[in-house]
């Protein structure tokens, strides 16, 4: 019994520990470079404009790409370890498993090349 309450006890306090940061309220850079702005007597630009709806739609199909992908990870795991050693469903969950790391990798690599563009673009413009 002492054993469950300590693990439980160790439990609980790695998950404050992990948890900690989200109630950290540090204000990030931009806001403050607003807060400047405005005061200086810039406003900031309420316009919505096409890049900008473009690449939160490159974004939001890249986060819905890599949900996709993790979730056939997942899949092919629990196929794997279900088998029950027939060969057949674990060189299917394999294959699964080879095409969802690649696309992973891919979709990862994609974002990656798409926050440089996004921040040589906003240097850019700054």
């Amino acid at each position: 019994m002492k054993k469950l309450i300590k693990r439980i006890s160790v439990l609980l306090g790695l998950l404050g520990f992990l948890i900690l940061p989200y109630f950290v309220f540090a204000a990030s850079p931009l806001n403050a470079l607003k807060t400047v702005g405005n005061e200086a007597g810039y406003a900031a630009a309420n316009e919505t404009t096409v890049s900008s709806i473009v690449g939160s739609v490159i974004a939001a199909v890249l986060g819905l790409l890599g949900v996709i992908f993790v979730c056939l990870i997942i899949y092919a795991g629990i196929t794997w370890m279900t088998s029950g050693g027939d060969e057949a469903k674990v060189e299917k969950a394999q294959k699964i498993l080879r095409s969802a790391i690649i696309g992973l990798i891919l979709t990862v690599s994609v974002y990656a090349i798409y926050q440089v563009v996004n921040l040589l673009m906003y240097q850019t413009l700054v």
